[in-house]
């Protein structure tokens, strides 16, 4: 679900910080007991955790069982459009997700990945196709870490970028609902609910949100999420 007038002198400098603590954290982020350094090893324990269009993606096909199949990555094109072509980054990044969320045992390797998976999202959404029909979950997934991050009022701009391009993306309301409600916005979050109802009336999960805030009581709205 990224902007400042920083120049010069300053803009180099923080760059240079940037790299900095990116080379720290990926230091530490390869700790993971267990499992290899980089995702583009591919561990099966991995790839068992993703959709079932990764293993035909680039870089993948090659390296994983069964994912190089002609038949199976033309059906993949075919279904997905050229956007396909530039997927393998995102499935990078669902990789880079569950390691900060699931295997990560500090602070420092979990920011790293999810900045990382960011970082592969983002490739997606400059490379593929503007109507790229993955467009909407991959600017979702992208706000989530951010979210993660400590960044949801960044990440509101990502949940919205995907609803206007997919208007019945239900997520993405889910999403919007539930960082008003975190900053006790009770009406914002309700707005948000019912326009994705009224977008998405058959999502189960939209309609449980709905329940949920009609029986919550009101509370005094918070600074932060």
């Amino acid at each position: 679900m990224e902007r400042s007038g920083v120049a010069g002198r300053c803009r180099t400098f923080s760059v240079v910080v940037a790299v900095a603590s990116a080379f720290v954290a990926g230091v530490q982020a390869q700790e993971i007991p267990g499992y290899p350094a980089s995702v583009d090893a591919y561990d099966y324990r991995e790839i068992a955790l993703l959709p079932s269009y990764c293993i035909y993606t680039q870089s993948f096909r090659d390296r994983v069982s069964g994912g190089n199949n002609k038949a199976a990555i033309d059906g993949w094109y075919a279904r997905l459009g050229p956007g396909f072509h530039t997927m393998h980054h995102y499935c990078w990044g669902l990789m880079k997700t569950n390691r900060a969320l699931l295997l990560s045992r500090d602070q420092q390797s979990r920011q790293f990945y999810l900045n990382d998976a960011i970082n592969e999202f983002n490739y997606v959404l400059r490379n593929a196709p503007g109507d790229f029909v993955m467009r909407p979950e991959i600017l979702t997934k992208k706000g989530e870490n951010l979210v993660w991050l400590g960044k949801a009022p960044v990440a509101v701009v990502e949940f919205e970028l995907a609803i206007e391009q997919k208007p019945d993306y239900w997520p993405a309301y889910v999403h919007l609902s539930d960082y008003y409600k975190g900053i006790g916005d009770l009406r914002k979050a309700r707005e948000w609910i019912e326009a994705g109802l009224k977008n998405a009336p058959e999502s189960k999960t939209l309609q449980s949100r709905s329940a949920e805030l009609d029986a919550a009581p009101p509370r005094k709205k918070k600074s932060s999420y």
